[in-house]
C-alpha cells in the first residue's frame, strides 16, 4: 500500500467512527469518547515484493494460496498460481471469493502481460467486480487508446477515470478501492452504490454514484440483492497477473 492509499485508509477508518456516533452525543474533547482501535498499517509494496496488509485486513490472496477463490461452479480456481502471483488462464472463467463482502476497503495489485499484445479492449483486459456486478476495469492503458469509460480504472461503462495513471506492461500496479454498496427496502432502491478508487496512488474515481450494475453496451438498472456478495475477478482471455489482494470490511452504525 503506497502513501496515498495509506492516507485514504486512515481517513475512511476514522470516518467510520465519526459517522457511527452523532456529534451531539459527546461533549467537545470528551475523555469518555471511545478511541479508534489500533491497527498496524502494514507496509508498502515495491516492484520486487508485495507489502504487508493492515493487521485487521482479510487476506484474499498472499501469493501462494488461492483457496479463497472458486470458479463459477464453486470448484477450486484453475488460474495459475506461481512465483507469488495468480495468473488468468484463458477460458477457465471468472473466479469469485468463497466469502461475501459489502462495504469495504479493497486493495488489489495486478500486472499486465509483457510484451503487450493487441490493442484497445484486447490488450490486458480483466476486471475487479465488487459484489460480482460492479466492475472496476483492468486494462493495459499504457499508450493504448480505447473508449474512455472502458480504460483502466474506469467504472466500466459509467465513469472514465479522472487520470490515466497506468504503468508500463509488466510492472505491478495497485487499485485501492473504497466501496459502499447499494441498499434496498423490498424492491425499492434506498441508497445507490458509491466508489472511490486510487490507481497507483492517484485519485481516479472520487466517490462516484453508480447508476446500477456495470455491463458492456448497456446500463442495467439496480435489482435488489443482499448487502454482501462475493468479489470476482474476470477472465477476459488475457494472462493478467494478480498479487497481494486484501480487504477491510467497513461497518455501518449499529
Amino acid at each position: 500500500m503506497n502513501h496515498a492509499a495509506f492516507i485514504v485508509s486512515m481517513i475512511i477508518f476514522s470516518g467510520q467512527f465519526s459517522s457511527a456516533q452523532a456529534p451531539m452525543k459527546w461533549k467537545i474533547h470528551d475523555p469518555n469518547r471511545p478511541e479508534a482501535p489500533i491497527v498496524d498499517p502494514g507496509t508498502a509494496s515495491t516492484q520486487d515484493a508485495p507489502g504487508r496488509p493492515p493487521s485487521d485486513a482479510v487476506v484474499l490472496f498472499e501469493g501462494k494460496d488461492a483457496s479463497r477463490w472458486v470458479d463459477k461452479d464453486g470448484k477450486p480456481t484453475k488460474w495459475k498460481v506461481e512465483n507469488g502471483y495468480m495468473e488468468v488462464v484463458a477460458k477457465t472463467g471468472n473466479i469469485s471469493t468463497r466469502d461475501s463482502f459489502g462495504d469495504c476497503q479493497l486493495h488489489v495489485e495486478f500486472a499486465e502481460p509483457s510484451p503487450p499484445h493487441g490493442d484497445s479492449q484486447e490488450r490486458g483486459n480483466s476486471g475487479v467486480f465488487l459484489m460480482g456486478q460492479y466492475e472496476i476495469q483492468v486494462l493495459d492503458s499504457y499508450e493504448n487508446k480505447t473508449y474512455a469509460d472502458g480504460q483502466a480504472a474506469a467504472v466500466y461503462g459509467q465513469y472514465p477515470p479522472l487520470a490515466n495513471a497506468s504503468r508500463p506492461p509488466g510492472q505491478w500496479q495497485t487499485y485501492d478501492i473504497i466501496f459502499h454498496g447499494p441498499r434496498f427496502s423490498g424492491d425499492k432502491l434506498i441508497r445507490p452504490a458509491r466508489v472511490t478508487v486510487l490507481h497507483n496512488g492517484v485519485l481516479v474515481q472520487d466517490n462516484v454514484e453508480l447508476t446500477g450494475p456495470t455491463a458492456h453496451g448497456e446500463r442495467p438498472p439496480y435489482k435488489p440483492h443482499p448487502d454482501k456478495l462475493p468479489l470476482s475477478l474476470q477472465d477476459h482471455g488475457d494472462p493478467v497477473r494478480y498479487r497481494n489482494i486484501w480487504i477491510r470490511e467497513l461497518h455501518e452504525e449499529s
